[in-house]
């Protein structure tokens, strides 16, 4: 036997067991991530079981309930909010275009175009706009919500090109927009910001980006899911602050608190334009009076309210950083400090699981759900969560949230 056979061989059996230990290391990863999928939805399913049986909370969607209780709502308000005798919707007609000029109306816009979601609503929009201005580049911040949370759509399903502007959490300025490098057709402000901590610029701001787009030749569309919190902060009505754009979304779920919905507010002939994709898109559905009556219902019940909201939102803020520091919890935020709407983050320095863990026991063991969304790692043992607060937010005194925060506190690692 040739010298260099035992050399082969021995060089064989090694590459075989390798090959085990490989496929045995995988195999226990997979079976971890396994246990740790499994271990997150046991988590994620008694934080909604203990939210729904809390006695207090700051927030209590309606999108949370049970199907009895939001068809109850049908029932309690829809009579005050649209003549129940009238002829059922067929294709977008009665109830939808009511629905449609009430936005209009609102907005300040010369007409409006109900959307089953907002996804669509912008595409359509944006797409109309592009072939205006023969540039379908849009530009908009990276923390959009289209650039986050929708799967690359507007290029893959609009052939839009989007570009982003701007940086950090907070809206892109007047200079950034005059300095970008590229051309574009549309700029896109989403207001608030969600994913940078529902954050707004001051008026001023937003009126100097609004010229700086204008000065490149640019449309400007306003991502408005929320648009509907915003005038406590701008200190504006909500027509004043969709008049600063060529064409606004806005939400009927995300604030006013509707099944779902959207709506497309603008000038009459690039709504009439965005119908007709609205059609080829697949979003003239045949009926749609329950989500439009649930729409119309939020604009009469909680759009008066959200002033209110945004500024007890404030009180709430200010109670949790008062109510961390005297708990002894090290390096706890709360972005913005003080808060641009009714909704804000809350920064932890502890895994997600840990305050997770501590968010849910505190309501099965009391009864009192302080944080019943979800944790989000945003770093190396640093945790974020969204706080809304909502009608069920104002009977709690900036002393009972303290009082909560001490016992929240209570549950976690390393506190005095």
């Amino acid at each position: 036997m040739p010298p260099s056979a035992p050399a082969r061989h021995d060089h064989g059996m090694t590459d075989t067991a390798e090959q085990n230990t490989d496929r045995e290391t995988e195999q226990t990863e997979q079976t971890e991530q396994e246990a740790e999928g499994s271990a997150r939805e046991r988590l994620r399913d008694r934080r909604v079981a203990a939210h729904r049986r809390a006695r207090r909370t700051l927030s209590r969607a309606g999108w949370q309930g049970t199907i009895g209780e939001r068809l109850a709502l049908l029932t309690e308000a829809a009579p005050e909010a649209y003549d129940l005798d009238e002829p059922a919707d067929v294709y977008g007609t009665r109830i939808v275009a009511a629905l449609e000029r009430r936005v209009a109306t609102l907005l300040g816009t010369e007409a409006a175009a109900f959307f089953p979601t907002g996804t669509m609503a912008q595409q359509v929009a944006l797409r109309c706009w592009a072939g205006r201005t023969g540039d379908p580049t849009v530009a908009l911040h990276p923390l959009s919500h289209p650039e986050v949370h929708e799967r690359n759509a507007f290029s893959q399903v609009s052939g839009l090109r989007p570009v982003r502007v701007g940086s950090g959490p907070r809206l892109p300025t007047a200079a950034e927009i005059r300095d970008f490098e590229e051309p574009f057709g549309a700029l896109m402000l989403e207001l608030p910001l969600r994913d940078a901590g529902f954050v707004l610029p001051t008026w001023e701001e937003l009126t100097e980006v609004v010229e700086a787009a204008r000065e490149r030749d640019a449309v400007v569309h306003f991502d408005g899911a929320r648009l509907w919190e915003c005038t406590d902060h701008f200190g504006r009505p909500l027509e004043e602050i969709a008049s600063l754009a060529d064409s606004v979304y806005v939400s009927f779920y995300k604030s006013v608190d509707g099944f779902g919905g959207a709506a497309l507010a603008g000038p009459n002939t690039l709504v009439e334009e965005a119908k007709t994709w609205r059609h080829r898109y697949g979003g003239t559905v045949f009926q749609q009076f329950p989500t439009v009556l649930s729409a119309l219902i939020g604009l009469d019940r909680e759009l008066p309210r959200l002033p209110e909201y945004v500024r007890h939102a404030r009180v709430v803020a200010e109670a949790l950083r008062e109510g961390f520091a005297a708990a002894g919890v090290p390096w706890a935020r709360v972005h913005p400090e003080v808060p641009h709407t009714h909704e804000f983050q809350v920064w932890l320095p502890y895994a997600p699981e840990v305050v997770a863990e501590a968010a849910v026991r505190q309501g099965e063991e009391t009864s009192v759900m302080l944080f019943p969304d979800a944790w989000d790692a945003k770093g190396p043992g640093l945790a974020c969560t969204e706080v809304t607060v909502r009608a069920a937010g104002l009977e709690w005194t900036a002393d009972d949230v303290r009082a909560a925060v001490r016992d929240f506190a209570d549950r976690l690692p390393d506190t005095a």
